[in-house]
């Protein structure tokens, strides 16, 4: 999630292609709007508290999640980025230990003191006894957004091989990792052991950035329109058997984690569906009022994405304090008001970032630490979310990745001091 300080606008607006901003943001905003539809904390009809999932409980959820999930976009939008970034740090004289420790400290960073804030909040009420299943809810909710770091990291420190072999063998390398997700996913659902899908993780995630790479290169301009469209088509036309006679979910969130192949062809289909709108959203991107958003937005994006769901829990705690505030889940009152609870939510969120943002920020960064150094601080970074992704948020795994994350943090930044590193997408 890379940002754009105020004073350099004028001179990216000419490189960049700002469809990608928009839609970034747009993605990250989604998923806010989908967790507040999925968040439903309040009287239940014996009076009691009750953490329910409202959306979920709806006929038409899934079929909505084919339009909703939209992180295998977000993926796409972050390939690009990645593969433009890699030539314009290359291009520099740049090294890929050099890329892998930027990028991770740039998803390291902001997870910090999210980690610690959940580490104190949850000691502390663990101490205090308070409702210990419905903290656990909450706590589990909370740190769900968090399987985004495990799997962007990967990602990112898989660009500077997975770049070069998309320039010598870009079908192969699409072919291979398509191949990858397929074997995975057999051997998990014929052997019935949901942990192997883990493995996916190196494919899914990786494949659906290259799609980025390949709308970096040009290849969906080179499209028709009618092409374009055929191939979003036929791949929301598989999805049906997929999901209807194959052992995928009918909801794309079924399939999130461990990420499963209807992922791939949901990311494809949005690749084209985004550049069918990019004559569209270049003439928003156009609009002052547009770039101020957008540019706002995208400059806290990180901030926006790991706190909106403790907000969202915080603005829910305040409503429940305040009588008749706090409507039952899944009924009209509290469907009705989910729309101020967005505007609530965001304002917090971005009122919040003027304390949080500037770990965004890489500032003025070290001579890169060796390679060894890097590759334990990109380890010291991995673990936490995918622990969290995998065995859920509690007060160990809060601590812990606070304290992995800070180690992250220190190792990554040793070395002399040198020249100031800007956002290279």
């Amino acid at each position: 999630m890379s940002t754009v300080a105020p004073h350099e606008m004028q001179r990216d607006l000419s490189r960049r292609d700002l469809t990608l901003d928009l839609a970034r943001v747009v993605c990250v905003l989604f998923v806010v709007v989908v967790h507040i539809l999925m968040v439903g904390i309040g009287p239940g009809p014996d009076g009691a508290l009750i953490a329910t999932r409202p959306a979920e409980a709806e006929p038409w959820f899934d079929a909505a999640t084919w339009v909703g999930q939209i992180m295998p976009l977000f993926f796409v939008v972050g390939g690009f980025a990645a593969a433009t970034g890699w030539r314009s740090w290359t291009a520099k004289g740049g090294d890929a230990v050099g890329f892998i420790r930027t990028r991770t400290l740039r998803l390291a960073q902001p997870a910090l003191p999210l980690f610690v804030f959940f580490a104190a909040v949850l000691v502390a009420v663990t101490l205090a006894g308070i409702a210990p299943g419905l903290v656990e809810s909450a706590a589990v909710g909370a740190g769900s957004p968090l399987w985004f770091l495990a799997a962007y990291l990967l990602c990112q420190a898989g660009v500077p091989l997975l770049t070069r072999l998309h320039e010598r063998a870009p079908r192969m390398t699409i072919a291979a990792l398509v191949a990858g997700v397929v074997l995975v996913d057999v051997a998990r659902f014929t052997t019935g052991v949901t942990e192997m899908g883990l493995l996916n993780l190196l494919f899914v995630w990786p494949l659906i950035q290259q799609f980025g790479f390949w709308y970096a290169d040009g290849w969906f301009d080179r499209r028709s329109p009618v092409t374009l469209l055929a191939i979003a088509a036929a791949c929301y036309l598989v999805l049906w058997p997929l999901t209807g006679w194959g052992p995928y979910s009918p909801s794309m969130l079924g399939g999130l984690n461990p990420p499963t192949l209807p992922l791939v062809a949901l990311g494809l289909g949005q690749a084209c569906l985004l550049r069918l709108a990019k004559p569209v959203l270049s003439r928003l991107m156009e609009l002052r009022a547009m770039q101020a958003f957008v540019f706002l937005l995208g400059s806290r994006l990180m901030t926006v994405y790991l706190w909106h769901l403790p907000v969202i829990l915080a603005v829910t705690g305040v409503t429940l304090l305040i009588p008749g505030a706090a409507p039952a889940p899944s009924s009209p009152a509290w469907w009705w008001t989910r729309p101020l609870v967005f505007v609530v939510v965001l304002a917090a969120v971005l009122a919040l970032s003027l304390l949080v943002a500037r770990w965004e920020a890489l500032g003025d960064l070290r001579a890169t630490p060796g390679a060894v150094l890097v590759a334990i601080g990109w380890l010291c970074a991995f673990v936490p979310p995918f622990a969290v992704m995998q065995w859920f948020l509690d007060v160990q795994l809060a601590v812990g990745g606070a304290i992995l994350l800070a180690a992250a943090v220190l190792l990554l930044r040793r070395g002399a001091p040198t020249r100031s590193v800007r956002s290279e997408a």
